[in-house]
């Protein structure tokens, strides 16, 4: 590089370099092209033509996000870059996980990534952090629950806000001295004693900078809200109140987004409507509801409660489609032949009268029956759901049905005993007719009328999955004895296929969870790319406005367009999308935070017994494991695995014994003892039986 850099207009060749550099034997030479192939794959060299290279104008100084990591080191992550820019602990400068910062680039490590120091600052992620307090005579720290969170963070005594020692706290960092090891910072709020059931889930939300209340002046707000219907109202919409109208929803669910109708037509065919909670005509784009609700962009469900995105007189009361009341609702009305053909399909706003609150159980119950309250209809939708259901999967949707685990909560709502949610009958005759109406509003704007422009719109994308990790997918199932074949246009296909081959086998779940990550993540997006998952393509999220912000923002979008106005400024939409995007993914932590600390809760008096479980997960740090009976999940700490020291195969999701090769592989069945149940760090350590 200091040969290039010496002469930076000039193209030079091996030969040239090795005279500059004083080599000649043909070892050095070949070394020098083995050189001069790694700087051009790393884009620091630039081949104008054949053997020719010249030296690329790489940047000096590059901005990005540091992910920080609990040892010190850190990344940041670049478009500048394929490789993520290594920083040592030293040349960190402050910067904390998630951080925009300024880094000046620094010499090549030889094999390695590109490698650089933090000069700048531009954004923090975040200021206020959650934590447990340490009180010493003097002074006191918060020490972080987030893992990425290596340094504590200094409290004066003065600025305890009352928090005692051992209490989860959320502090502030008020400043951090240039020569400081530890920023200052003041509490903010004192959330409760470590491992209380209410301390940990405010605990949780606040870690990923999400609400647990709401400001007094929007719940004010929302009550003062209108909640009767004017007659004009419903002479404006299409009237459902006659027809026969029911909801399906989980035992415990307050707010009901989607009511089905079902009617049968004279011609044979059936018309199924699919109507959902009219949220818009309450919720006024831009008031100080509205604009919670965009700040929220959704519900968060934990374990022990729901945390909505609208205020609960509205969640719960005007907006949700209760039985026997009128409720104004927007809707896709299907006529669909007995064969699953869509005929028809008419978007617009209706009025109904639910006739039916059904819990998912009580359908099951119906549909293995063949009797009961509105039988006949209930399994004529069973019926169409199955068809649509098997014509989606045939055209490219993948089928994951992955099990979910549920705590069943007693009158403390302490964790009693756990269930596993699976998906049957009942819940798929529902996701079909969502699906089918997502799908249909997405393709009422994406399909325009021929000479008509195709206006700004909210779309729910999912992209190809990555070859790469597919390739690795496919490598390491093959130690399993499963076949999956990357090298060809049929990947969705071949996933289910591998799905249906894996049903029942112990490996089942492992491999489902290792097939989901290869996907890529769904988002909102106002660029329609289609769902790969799916299979569509055009999908949107119309279906659920009372919990997810994108629905509200498609209802709007689309009764402006009906209404034949112009389209929407894109850009607008575009950084509301990214923001439902990023909220979304901060709840889903959330909930799985949430899901980790009830497990730990429900198996803290098993300390010290021994179970069978299931390496779900390999990590440079242990092994985690899922116990069979449970799924509750574990870690196995590589170092207290007794009789040889451990190496971590990354390729291979497996750690591999130095001396005895003994091999823990994920998929292997193995024994463990719980070693400890940590409710404040909600952390479960095993160790191996």
């Amino acid at each position: 590089m200091d040969a290039f850099t010496e002469a930076p207009n000039k193209t030079l060749n091996h030969k040239q370099i090795a005279a500059k550099l004083n080599f000649s034997s043909s070892s050095d030479r070949n070394l020098i092209i083995k050189a001069i192939g790694g700087l051009k794959a790393a884009r620091l060299l630039q081949e104008i033509e054949t053997g020719k290279f010249v030296i690329t104008n790489v940047p000096k100084h590059i901005t990005g996000k540091i992910e920080t990591k609990r040892n010190g080191v850190a990344f940041v992550i670049t478009d500048s870059f394929e490789d993520d820019i290594f920083i040592a602990p030293n040349f960190v400068n402050h910067a904390l996980d998630g951080d925009t910062v300024k880094v000046a680039l620094l010499a090549k490590r030889r094999g390695k990534s590109h490698s650089g120091q933090v000069i700048e600052i531009i954004e923090r992620a975040q200021t206020n952090f959650v934590g447990v307090i340490e009180i010493s005579k003097n002074f006191a720290f918060l020490v972080p629950d987030k893992i990425s969170m290596s340094i504590d963070i200094f409290i004066p005594l003065s600025k305890l806000k009352g928090a005692k020692n051992g209490q989860k706290c959320i502090a502030a960092i008020t400043e951090w001295p240039k020569d400081a090891s530890s920023p200052f910072g003041e509490v903010i709020d004192v959330l409760g004693d470590a491992g209380d059931a209410d301390t940990e889930a405010f605990s949780i939300l606040a870690q990923f900078d999400l609400p647990h209340r709401f400001p007094k002046e929007v719940e004010q707000a929302a009550e003062k809200i209108s909640l009767t219907i004017s007659d004009q109202e419903i002479k404006s919409r299409k009237d459902y109140r006659e027809v026969t109208t029911f909801t399906i929803d989980p035992a415990d669910a307050k707010d009901f987004d989607d009511a089905i109708s079902f009617k049968n037509l004279s011609n044979g065919n059936f018309e199924i409507g699919v109507h959902i909670a009219d949220v818009t005509h309450y919720v006024k784009k831009g008031d100080i509801v509205d604009t919670e609700a965009i700040e929220r962009a959704t519900s968060v469900y934990l374990v022990d409660r729901v945390v909505p995105m609208l205020p609960e007189v509205l969640s719960n009361g005007v907006c949700s489609l209760r039985p026997n009341e009128d409720k104004l609702t927007f809707a896709s009305i299907f006529e669909i032949t007995p064969e699953g053909k869509i005929l028809k399909t008419w978007i617009g706003r209706t009025i109904i009268h639910s006739d039916k609150r059904f819990a998912y159980e009580e359908v099951q119950d119906i549909l293995e029956a063949g009797e009961g309250e509105y039988s006949k209809e209930l399994i004529q939708l069973n019926t169409l759901a199955k068809i649509k259901r098997k014509q989606r999967l045939d055209e490219g949707s993948i089928a994951f049905d992955k099990v979910e685990v549920r705590f069943q909560l007693d009158a403390d709502r302490k964790p009693a005993g756990v269930y596993f949610k699976m998906q049957k009958d009942a819940h798929k005759l529902i996701e079909e007719f969502m699906l089918m109406a997502n799908k249909a509003v997405a393709e009422k704007i994406a399909l325009p009328p021929k000479g008509e422009q195709i206006k700004t719109f909210v779309y729910r994308i999912h992209d190809k999955p990555n070859p790469e990790k597919l390739l690795a997918f496919s490598q390491f199932i093959k130690t399993f004895g499963y076949e999956f074949n990357v090298n060809t246009d049929n990947i969705a296909e071949n996933m289910n296929a591998l799905l249906m081959e894996v049903q029942g086998q112990r490996e089942e779940n492992m491999i489902e969870q290792l097939a989901i990550r290869t996907m890529a993540k769904a988002v909102y997006s106002t660029s329609n790319i289609g769902h790969y998952g799916l299979g569509f393509k055009n999908y949107t999220h119309f279906t659920s406005p009372i919990r997810r912000y994108p629905d509200m923002m498609v209802h709007r979008l689309l009764q402006q367009y009906l209404d034949g106005k112009t389209s929407a400024d894109e850009n607008t939409y575009e950084k509301w999308c990214k923001h439902s995007s990023a909220q979304e993914k901060k709840a889903s932590d959330a909930e799985r935070q949430s899901t980790k600390f009830f497990q730990v809760l429900f198996m803290k008096d098993e300390v010290g017994k021994s179970f069978k479980g299931i390496i779900s997960g390999v990590s440079e740090w242990g092994i985690f494991v899922e116990i069979i009976e449970n799924k509750c999940e574990g870690m196995v700490r590589l170092r207290e695995i007794s009789g040889d020291y451990f190496t971590f195969d990354e390729n291979l999701h497996r750690i591999v014994g130095h001396n005895t090769g003994k091999i823990y592989q994920l998929g292997d069945e193995i024994e463990i003892t719980i070693k400890e149940a940590d409710l404040a760090n909600r952390r479960l350590d095993f160790a191996i039986s």
